[in-house]
């Protein structure tokens, strides 16, 4: 049994074994946002997306589909790097859960074309911050205080995993940056004879033309 799936067998079993037991969750907000992004062009298919809180409550497959990408069709945009100024990504709000813990993701990155699987777990000090709310300007709203309860992660070729917490007031904090696996059965765990999802036409036009920036995400972003 590879690392991947042996995490998340650990994951299911602590979840049966605490869920039941556990309260619901007091936090200062409703639910806390998880979104995923890709860079610009390098379209992504997320396969699976498991989450655990920090009491042991488990929700599987809480997303898949494509995820956020900019792809003007203009050609105008660069995939190398990430945006300057990323979004929370494409996502939903995650009602009844503590603060995240583990995370379980397979995903294609449909450019290469490759499947990727990664399991990590979100740093305590990342949570701290989730916690904070903080002084912050919201035109829209008029608020004057924010919190960083935006969850968002990066895709990006070549298996780049990439972590960010922020808030629609606040900018944006890197929690981590990581190497996934390759998933040695390929898309949808072997079901499909490794055929992959064929690429949007805009997508195809720029990386026929301009290739796949390897090596480009794993920077950080210089939001100042």
């Amino acid at each position: 049994m590879n690392r991947w799936l042996l995490c998340l067998v650990l994951a299911l079993g602590l979840a049966g074994c605490q869920s039941s037991a556990v309260p619901k969750p007091k936090l200062p907000y409703d639910a806390w946002y998880l979104g995923f992004l890709a860079p610009n062009y390098m379209e992504v298919w997320l396969e699976l997306a498991n989450f655990s809180d920090i009491d042991g409550r488990f929700f599987p497959n809480a997303m898949g589909g494509v995820v956020a990408m900019g792809q003007p069709a203009s050609l105008s945009a660069t995939a190398k790097g990430w945006p300057r100024r990323i979004g929370s990504g494409k996502g939903l709000y995650m009602t009844g859960l503590d603060l995240p813990y583990m995370v379980a993701l397979r995903w294609q990155s449909m450019v290469e074309p490759q499947t990727y699987q990664a399991v990590f777990a979100i740093p305590a000090w990342a949570r701290a911050k989730m916690l904070e709310r903080l002084p912050a300007e919201c035109p829209v709203s008029g608020r004057t205080s924010d919190y960083r309860k935006d969850l968002t992660i990066g895709l990006a070729p070549g298996g780049v995993v990439k972590v960010w917490i922020m808030g629609p007031c606040l900018d944006p904090i890197e929690v981590l940056t990581l190497q996934a696996e390759i998933e040695p059965k390929g898309p949808y765990g072997g079901k499909s004879n490794g055929k992959y999802r064929p690429l949007s036409p805009v997508v195809k036009r720029y990386v026929d033309k301009y290739g796949v920036p390897y090596g480009s995400w794993w920077a950080p972003i210089p939001y100042t």
